[in-house]
């Protein structure tokens, strides 16, 4: 633990002194193809960074926060856009807060805005529930570990991304977007994925997907088709990012069920915006019936492409061993601790 503690710092520490150099630079080269190539040394080492951690704890979110979102920021950066690219120039603190954490700044701060803490901490709670009852998983129905793999992975994100938020809020004082939006709650399938899960992805893959492919392919394919063929570009390097995050996870070769997963989720969207556009003005689904149906479909469609993945190599049973390793840690730390005067 202590080694990887080490390492987890040193990648941190190198990606962060990485873009202060950058930082430095950015404003004397110009935004284009020329930008981009001056951001390839960084591309590279935000993507083999990760590498260096073998825990799930560390090792996941700091192959997200920099191969997918950090990268993804970047190539935005690289032709003035994204929220990387404001006039006038963010500040030196400002520009690493936002480029290696899963953050997006507020427009306009509007009253109310900060966390809420009593959801937080039921939030918190239930995650601890959920931990614990998977020591009894061997005698639990398949559907009930299914329901709780799926409450894990959505309590597990949005706590890690909330806490990961809380000191930008504090030292840097930035207004920031929710990261999450009660999925749960969703509506339909196009509520789930473009407005209530992690909204910080959605937040990259529509700026560098969903737009170029739908502004390019209008003239082509028509309104209709170019909006579709967006779609499912946008679920499909969705997969494609999830299929490498496995891999820095499990460092095992891909077998594309988590791509699949995404392409058959941008076909359902494709298909249900197209009844939607249909049924205008005609008969809907109450959210009665839609709300359960739509997590419903996640889930199922979770259990047969999304977890079985991680489950053959054996990572969930790694997250639960970590969590007792980690407790184990804190708890020789504190007894080390020498007690105030």
């Amino acid at each position: 633990m202590d080694i990887e503690i080490q390492n987890f710092i040193n990648v941190w520490l190198t990606a962060t002194a990485s873009l202060i150099f950058y930082h430095q630079l950015a404003a004397r080269i110009p935004g284009g193809a020329i930008r981009l190539l001056s951001l390839l040394p960084i591309f590279y080492l935000f993507t083999t960074l990760p590498l260096r951690l073998s825990s799930f704890h560390l090792g996941a979110p700091t192959a997200f926060y920099l191969v997918w979102l950090g990268n993804f920021k970047l190539l935005l950066f690289a032709f003035n856009q994204g929220p990387l690219s404001p006039n006038p120039p963010l500040s030196l603190l400002h520009f690493l807060s936002v480029a290696l954490l899963p953050i997006k700044t507020k427009h306009a701060p509007s009253p109310n805005s900060s966390p809420r803490l009593v959801p937080f901490l039921v939030k918190c709670g239930l995650f601890t529930v959920i931990v614990n009852l998977y020591k009894y998983r061997e005698f639990m129905h398949p559907y009930l570990i299914l329901a709780l793999d799926c409450c894990h992975l959505y309590l597990g994100v949005e706590l890690l991304l909330a806490i990961t938020a809380v000191p930008v809020r504090a030292v840097v004082g930035l207004e920031l977007e929710p990261q999450f939006n009660e999925p749960y709650l969703a509506t339909s399938l196009q509520d789930f994925w473009g407005r209530r899960w992690n909204l910080m992805v959605t937040s990259t893959l529509r700026p560098t997907v969903y737009q170029p492919v739908r502004r390019i392919s209008t003239p082509v394919l028509g309104r209709t088709w170019a909006l579709a063929a967006a779609i499912l570009a946008t679920f499909l390097v969705s997969g494609l990012m999830h299929e490498l995050i496995y891999y820095y996870m499990t460092r095992e070769r891909p077998t594309w069920e988590v791509t699949w997963f995404f392409v058959l989720h941008g076909f359902l969207v494709v298909v249900e915006v197209g009844l939607k556009k249909a049924l205008t003005g005609g008969v809907r689904l109450h959210r009665v019936v839609s709300g359960p149906l739509t997590v419903a479909i996640v889930a199922v469609t979770g259990g047969w492409l999304f977890f079985p993945q991680l489950i053959r190599n054996g990572l969930d049973v790694k997250i639960i061993n970590e969590y007792s390793i980690l407790v184990g840690f804190i708890k020789d730390r504190l007894r080390l601790t020498p007690p105030s005067i």
